[in-house]
Parts: C-alpha cells; structure tokens; sequence
C-alpha cells in the first residue's frame, strides 16, 4: 500500500469532484481514477465512470465521497471493494477512525482526509488521520495529496472537530466576510458590483500576502493600521472588547460541536 495508482471515487460530489480537479490539474493521470455515480454525471476527459459497483476489481484506494448522513445504506456495497490490499479513504466529516475500521473490517488500511474545496485549485489544508498505514503508506498519502494543498497529519484524531471548523468549514466564514464587506461598502455609497469585486480581489491579495510574509496575520495587521490612520480606526471597531476575536471563537465552537455531535450520532448508528 506504498501507492495509489488505482483509486475508485464511490460517489463524485461537490467535494470529491474538487479533489479530482486538484489531482489531475496537479498532474495525477486521469487514468488512475474510477468514478462510481448511481446516475451517469460529467467528468473530466479520461477518467473512467461506472453506474454499477465494480465488484470484482482491485483498487488502491475506494474514496468515499457520499454524505455523512447517507454512508449506512451503501457501507454494504463499499465494503465489497474495501480488501486487505485497499485502503479506504474518507472524507466524511464526524466519522472516526474507529467508526470506520468497524464498518470496513477487511481494509488495509483506513484514512481520514479534512479538505476544502479550494482542493480544485491546489490550495486547500490537508487535515490527514490513518489507521493501518506504516511510513511508507504516510509518505505515499502526503505524496498523493500534494497536488491539493498543504498536507497536515494530526497527531490526535480529537483534533479533527477543530480542524473541520477551522478548515473545512472555514472558507464559508471567509466568503460571509467578504459578503459583509462588500455590503457595508455599498451601504457607504460604492456601486454593489463594484464592491463585491473590490472585496474580493482585496481578500485574495491580503491571503497571498499572508501566506508568502514571514509575519504572521496579527503583525501584518499592524503594519498596515499606522496610529491614527484609517485603518487603526476600523480596526478599533473590531477590537472593542476583543470583539472579533470573541465572534470568531464562538463561530469555531458552534462548528466543532456539531462535528463532535456528528461523531456521536455515526457511533450510534453502528
């Protein structure tokens, strides 16, 4: 299981079809990938989609990309292709890995994988959890997921719920902030349409920015608000009795609880 040159995606959705993009756009040959779709859907040039299960077939890896919600009534059909040679990949969130090597008993192994769907365009966190992978699996994995973003294997699989807050769900926090830019930019009199794409082109600089300085995000912010400027009084809106930080913390708390909930609602169903 030192590498995956045949991968099945049981169910391409909005989130395993981003993964598909990063990886051929990244340079994975397309024919390395089986889609499995219930009802025929477009998919890229080259990779090979089925309606029926491939039972019979060997693969590296079976990738399951349905919902959370949905794994009990095909955990069946998955199992059938999940042998000791394969390992299973998941990207649901809130199931375990102890959840998941129960329902998969005959896997090689079993990896949990925390993306986003900046995934497409190679610039999704990686958060990675495995049972039953020895170094040379690991460096195979990180090797396969490269194409997608930055890599993270989490020593504490506890920290998955954190880190689906923080990177899984994130983008979604991010896309409200620029909203909610561009809206009080329009309630200052700047066309709406014009808002928007300032705010976003001001977004993608500033995360551009971030990521290639050697600053972290605080001392950027600082560099940019010069006392008694312009942006020091905006920001003294959004430091007000720590403010932003305080509606940041809740917002993560409230995402990795419903993740924790998840878990407990997947081990119930078992």
């Amino acid at each position: 299981m030192a590498r995956f040159e045949s991968i099945l995606i049981y169910a391409c959705g909005n989130m395993a079809g981003a993964m598909l993009d990063g990886w051929l756009a990244g340079g994975v040959p397309a024919s390395t990938f089986t889609v499995y779709n219930r009802s025929p859907k477009t998919v890229p040039e080259g990779v090979e989609q089925v309606t029926e299960v491939p039972t019979g077939r060997h693969f590296d890896a079976v990738m399951i990309g349905v919902k959370p919600q949905v794994l009990p009534s095909v955990v069946t059909s998955i199992e059938s292709l999940a042998g000791p040679d394969t390992t299973v990949f998941s990207i649901l969130a809130g199931n375990e890995l102890a959840s998941l090597a129960e329902q998969f008993p005959r896997a090689g192994a079993i990896l949990r994988i925390m993306p986003n769907l900046a995934c497409a365009l190679g610039k999704s966190p990686i958060a990675l959890g495995a049972r039953g992978l020895d170094e040379a699996g690991k460096a195979a994995v990180t090797t396969l997921m490269e194409p997608l973003g930055t890599p993270e294997w989490l020593e504490d699989e506890n920290q998955f719920h954190a880190v689906t807050a923080l990177a899984g769900s994130g983008p979604a926090y991010v896309y409200r902030f620029i909203d909610a830019l561009a809206t009080g930019a329009a309630e200052l009199g700047i066309e709406p349409g014009t808002a928007q794409r300032l705010a976003t082109a001001m977004v993608e600089g500033a995360a551009a920015l971030a990521s290639a300085s050697p600053l972290s995000a605080g001392e950027l912010a600082d560099k940019v608000a010069s006392p008694g400027g312009t942006t020091r009084a905006g920001m003294n809106v959004l430091d007000a009795d720590g403010a932003i930080n305080a509606l940041m913390l809740a917002t993560l708390t409230a995402a990795r609880n419903r993740s924790a909930e998840m878990a407990e609602e997947a081990r119930a169903k078992r």
